[in-house]
């Protein structure tokens, strides 16, 4: 079968579709725009005197150089911030694998974001979360505690999923809109991408299993904002806009959401190398 919107050139693609989507230059310009939107919702809600709620990813990750810089040299104060990551890998014993690992998450935002800002600004060490294996239930309290996520950030994988909310065709929209942080397989096609993107394709040793937040947590956000970047990305990108509203792609389910946006590189919009 041929699915005529994976030919679908930048016009075409930017015409109607059922995910907004916003195409920027090249990568560092999304990057920039991703910062600057995190950096500048923080300023807004410490004005306000508001908390600042935001899911986080690890993967885009080069927002986080741009918006470093921007809390260090703007002095944002992040200390009524909480950064609720997406996920982690975990090991063969269905713990998370350590800090130290090249495909940590937590060593990535440690060593990439939080021993970067200035410690008058940073983010309070109990207000850095990640999904806990042990404590699966901690999250989504913690969100309905703080009166829900202002904004969720991420990516979108080749199979269509958010954080490692894998494609599940046994599920209807409604139950995998209502899946909440659990502990659950990687797909192979998952593993594979990240291998190659993310660990220098060494496949046999990409972890196998994930703790994530579920699409729950993800579709209520106040907002979304999602980056895309890389080639395989034009198919994910026409297929989010214009194909069926399905969990077997669950970027798709978010075509209802009052304040979703896709952002792209304009070779990402194109079909041209």
């Amino acid at each position: 079968m041929r699915h005529e919107y994976y030919y679908y050139n930048k016009e075409q693609l930017l015409a109607s579709p059922k995910i907004p989507m916003e195409v920027m230059a090249d990568k560092p310009t999304v990057f920039q725009r991703i910062a600057r939107e995190m950096a500048d919702e923080i300023k807004a809600r410490n004005a306000a005197g508001k908390t600042t709620v935001f899911i986080c990813p690890v993967g885009p990750i080069g927002q986080y150089p741009y918006f470093v810089e921007m809390v260090n040299s703007e002095h944002i104060s992040l200390k009524n911030c909480w950064f609720i990551n997406m996920d982690e890998y975990l090991g063969d014993d269905m713990q998370w694998i350590s800090m130290d690992h090249p495909l940590s998450f937590r060593g990535f935002m440690e060593r990439t974001v939080y021993s970067k800002i200035n410690p008058d600004l940073n983010v309070p060490e109990d207000h850095r979360v990640f999904p806990d294996p042990n404590h699966l239930d901690y999250i989504p309290q913690l969100i309905e505690k703080l009166g829900g996520v202002d904004v969720c950030f991420g990516g979108i994988g080749i199979n269509g999923h958010l954080a490692f909310n894998e494609a599940d065709p046994t599920k209807t929209v409604e139950k995998f809109k209502n899946l909440k942080t659990r502990v659950l397989p990687i797909t192979p096609e998952t593993r594979t991408a990240n291998a190659i993107g993310d660990f220098g394709g060494r496949l046999e040793d990409m972890p196998t299993h994930c703790v994530t937040i579920g699409f729950y947590e993800i579709y209520h956000a106040k907002k979304i904002r999602l980056g895309i970047f890389r080639d395989w990305h034009r198919a994910v990108a026409r297929r989010a806009g214009y194909g069926d509203m399905t969990a077997q792609f669950p970027v798709s389910i978010l075509a209802d959401h009052p304040d979703a946006l896709i952002r792209m590189t304009e070779d990402v919009a194109s079909l041209e190398d």
